[in-house]
Formats: C-alpha cells, sequence, structure tokens
C-alpha cells in the first residue's frame, strides 16, 4: 500500500476514535445527542460552524469554478467571507435564548413551538430532509473522488470507505463527536489550503504573474462578467452570487442548530472574532486556485480535481495525503453536519414529535442513530450513479434550503407578530421559486440568480401571509421579548436623567435638612 494511503487511513481511524470517546456522553440524554447539552464554547461553535458549512463544495467546487469562469467566480467568495459575521450577530445571540424559552432541540421544533403550528413542523421536515441528504450526496461524491485519487481504487470502494467512517462516527459520538471533529477538521482545512496556496504562488510569480499569464489565454478570465463575458451586465446574477453564501447561511439548519447549541449568548462576540479569521484566510485561497491550474493544468480533464492535482504537483506523496486530508476534512465535516440533522428530523420532528411522544432518552438515541444510518446509506447508493456536479449539487441543495428557512429563521426573533401562514408561505414560495427556476434555467432569460429570486419571493410571501392565520399567544410573546435579553439603557439617557432628577433631589434633601431633630432621627 502506497505510504500516502497509509497517512490516510491513520487519520479516518483518528476520527473514528473521537466518536467512540464521545459515544458515553452522547446516551446520557437525547439533549446532549443531538445538540451537545448546549456547552460549545466559541472556538468550537465557530468552527464547526464554518467547517460544516464549506464543505467539499471549497475543495471542489469553488476551485471547478474559477477554472471554467475566471474571476467571475470570486463573487461567491466575496459574499462568504461575512456570512459567519452576519449569520452569527443577526440570528446568534436570540435564537440561543429563545430556543432555549421554548424547549426546543432542533432548528425544525423550533420553528413548530415558536408559530405554534404543527402544519410547520411537517413541511419544514419534509423540506430540509430532502435537501440536506441532496447537500449530503455532493458531498459523497466528492469523497469518492478524492480518495480515488489518493488511493488508485475503483470510485466505488472509495465511497463506500470514506462513507462508512462518517457515518460510524456519527452515529455513535452524535453531536458532540461531530462538533469536534469539525473543530479538528476545520484547522487542518485551513493548513492544507494554504501550504497547497503558497507553494502555487510561488510558482506563478505571485498574482501579478498569474493575471498577466490569464491575460496570454484569454483576457476575458479577468473580466468580473466570466470567461466571455457569459453573465456580462447581469447584475442580477451577480448578486445573488453574494448573497447566497452572505445571508444563506441563515436558513441551513445544520448550521442554525449551532446558535442553539451554543454554551451562553456570551459565546456569540468570541464565536464572531474567531470564524471571521478564519474565513479571512480560507474562503478566497480554494478560488485563487483555480485560477492558476487554468495556467498551469490546461488540459485538465476534470476541473473539479484541481486542488488535488495541485497537491501532487508541489509535495510529495506523503505531504500530499496531508494536505489531501484537508479536502477529505471538509467533506466529513458538512456531511456529519447534514447527516446528524437529517437524523434529528427524522426522530425528534417525525417520530416523536407525532408517532411516539412518550419515547424514553434512550429510545430516541437509538431511534437517531438508525435514522443516520438509513440516511447514509441511501446517500451511498445514489452517489455511486454520480449526479450533477458538486457545485451545481451544492448550490441548488443550499438555495432551496436558504431560501425556504432564511426569512421564518429572521422573523423567529424580529417579527414579534408574524403569523404561521405568514412563515409557512416564506417557506414554501421561497425553496420552490428557487427549485422552479433552476430546473427552468430561468436564469438565463431573467438574469436573476435562482436565490435571489426566492429570497425575494419568500420575503414577499411572509409580508402577504402575515394578513392571515394567527398571532402568536401571549406566552410566546413573552418569550420573544425575553429573549431580546437584557434591556440596558444608554449612558447618555442615564446621565440626562439624572440631570433632570438634580434639582428635585436637592430640594428634597433641603427639606429634610430643615426638618427639626427628632424627625430627622426617624
Amino acid at each position: 500500500m502506497k505510504s500516502d494511503a497509509i497517512i490516510f487511513i491513520v487519520y479516518l481511524l483518528v476520527l473514528l476514535g473521537v466518536g467512540v470517546w464521545f459515544s458515553r456522553k452522547a446516551s446520557k440524554s437525547i439533549d446532549h445527542y443531538l445538540i451537545g447539552g448546549r456547552s460549545l464554547g466559541p472556538a468550537v461553535t465557530a468552527l464547526t460552524m464554518q467547517s460544516s458549512s464549506m464543505s467539499g463544495y471549497m475543495f471542489m467546487g469553488g476551485p471547478a469554478l474559477a477554472f471554467q469562469q475566471g474571476w467571475y467566480a470570486l463573487w461567491y467568495a466575496i459574499g462568504d467571507a461575512g456570512g459567519s459575521i452576519i449569520n452569527l450577530s443577526v440570528l446568534g445571540k436570540r435564537m440561543r435564548r429563545l430556543s432555549e424559552l421554548l424547549g426546543a432541540l432542533s432548528p425544525i421544533e423550533y420553528l413548530e413551538k415558536r408559530f405554534e403550528s404543527p402544519t410547520i413542523r411537517i413541511v419544514g421536515s419534509i423540506i430540509s430532509i430532502i435537501f440536506l441528504m441532496a447537500y449530503v450526496f455532493a458531498q459523497f461524491i466528492a469523497s469518492g473522488k478524492a480518495l480515488t485519487m489518493l488511493t488508485g481504487l475503483p470510485y466505488e470502494a472509495c465511497l463506500i470507505i470514506g462513507v462508512s467512517v462518517i457515518i460510524t462516527y456519527t452515529v455513535a459520538g452524535g453531536y458532540l463527536a461531530v462538533v469536534w471533529t469539525d473543530f479538528v477538521q476545520g484547522i487542518i482545512m485551513v493548513l492544507g489550503v494554504l501550504g497547497i496556496g503558497i507553494m502555487a504562488f510561488i510558482h506563478i510569480d505571485g498574482l501579478s504573474g498569474l493575471n498577466a499569464a490569464l491575460a496570454r489565454i484569454d483576457p476575458t478570465y479577468l473580466s468580473i462578467w466570466g470567461k466571455d463575458l457569459a453573465y456580462y451586465g447581469q447584475w442580477g446574477v451577480v448578486l445573488g452570487a453574494i448573497l447566497i453564501y452572505s445571508v444563506g447561511y441563515m436558513g441551513l439548519p445544520h448550521v442554525v442548530v449551532r446558535h442553539m447549541s451554543m454554551k451562553s449568548t456570551k459565546t456569540v462576540k468570541g464565536a464572531i472574532l474567531f470564524s471571521a479569521t478564519w474565513n479571512q484566510i480560507f474562503i478566497f485561497t480554494p478560488y485563487l486556485l483555480g485560477l492558476i491550474a487554468i495556467v498551469m493544468l490546461p488540459t485538465l480533464a476534470d476541473p473539479e480535481m484541481v486542488i488535488p492535482e495541485l497537491a501532487y504537483n508541489f509535495f510529495p506523496g506523503f505531504f500530499a495525503a496531508i494536505l489531501l486530508s484537508a479536502i477529505m476534512a471538509a467533506i466529513m465535516s458538512t456531511s456529519d453536519s447534514c447527516l446528524m440533522q437529517a437524523g434529528t428530523i427524522l426522530s425528534r420532528d417525525l417520530y416523536q414529535r407525532f408517532f411516539a411522544k412518550n419515547a424514553s432518552h434512550s429510545k430516541m438515541v437509538l431511534v437517531s442513530r438508525i435514522c443516520i444510518l438509513l440516511g447514509g446509506i441511501a446517500g451511498i447508493i445514489v452517489a455511486i450513479f454520480e449526479p450533477p456536479s458538486v457545485f451545481t449539487l451544492v448550490v441548488f441543495a443550499f438555495g432551496v434550503l436558504g431560501n425556504s428557512f432564511l426569512v421564518p429563521y429572521v422573523a423567529s426573533v424580529y417579527m414579534r407578530n408574524a403569523t404561521n401562514i405568514g412563515v409557512l408561505t416564506a417557506m414554501i414560495s421561497g425553496g420552490l421559486t428557487n427549485v422552479l427556476w433552476t430546473v427552468g434555467n430561468l436564469e438565463a432569460y431573467t438574469a436573476i440568480h435562482p436565490f435571489l429570486a426566492g429570497l425575494i419571493i419568500s420575503i414577499i410571501g411572509i409580508f402577504i401571509g402575515n394578513n392571515f392565520g394567527r398571532t402568536p399567544s401571549q406566552k410566546i410573546l413573552d418569550d420573544f421579548e425575553k429573549a431580546k435579553g437584557p434591556h440596558h439603557i444608554s449612558k447618555t439617557i442615564e446621565k440626562n436623567i439624572a440631570k433632570d432628577l438634580s434639582p428635585e433631589a436637592k430640594n428634597i434633601s433641603e427639606f429634610y435638612n430643615n426638618l427639626p431633630g427628632n424627625f430627622q432621627k426617624v
């Protein structure tokens, strides 16, 4: 067996060890298994949130888009760079407080309890399961491709090996195994992509050398409108490319559950700092490597193999295996999160909610594990048939989930009187618009990105739908107010109050001092 394959096998065994380590804690209660007992600190929250959302897309889909379209691909990176800051700032504290007040253990359960509608839970569960699994399929395809290059084994065998490891540690260790492996893999992702990036830029003579080489091949690679100016003047497409990763994370169930699992609201500030730093170091490099591959790998048959090819170009097998572990880290960190969330929805939001309300903690953990296992097996079967490219599948699944849930989650913490019909309308209209826009290729006719179209329709949907249905009960409204957090008086107002009350305080003091001595002693 090749030494680089041995390195990777050791890496997989370490991940399995993490799953076994957390298996005991995971079995304590359904709360521990599904959201880690709400115990995550800022660094772990930040890296699990980012690594679980970046996925194999960043190592395969993103570089492939840059290889095909040039600098245009960086629009996606620009939005992504600020995505974590927006996500944590908008939802972080309020969703953490409100989810605990409502006793919600999953993002879909949270929506049902916030808007007091079982229908929301059913519809949300169906949308989540379908498109979370589509997201998982994309990661499984990416894992098969990466392992094939690393080991030389057939795609199908590599797919089964890689996915089996993911399923095993997720089933065994639950949420804590997922987030801690995400934490480690987030570090590996940064180190791996930076190592390849530094060597590639030295070889290509820096950014200026890259641009000069691209100009000689095809000047349109340098355009913000894509190769051959394919998107010339299509600001609706560009805006959608920026928005999908800048605000879309707020609609992904496997990402927003990280808000619910934080130790406290104080975790948010630290998490923003860690995730923003991680983003700036990591996000742009894979796209830039795609541009470098245009110059260095002009005959590359599969654009999604840009980073693996560059790794073997610049490093011997031993080090390339370590760097390629970064690709599998990205793939696994998203696969495990999506599987975990799909299992949570199937067990908590469907099985327990509608079929076994009094199920014990141990039984719920068992059902969650079975659901995750079955979801993973289904993913293997589908991925063997190699659906569309990783980029296409990720953007589609990401977009539909974002369009379905972004507006409802934001409304849950900022729209006091949002109704159940308003949320359902936003959820269904947003997701359905993205599906129709993508399947019908309406972007080509309208010059509007599917995500932007879905976001607009979802926002319109909630405002129209809010005219119907029922407003939340008084208890929910009280919890909504509590979720806003402590109400502090600003220093300016406090100073003005003190200034206004000063004369009255002085008069009272003088009156008291002029009282007869026996009254002063009372």
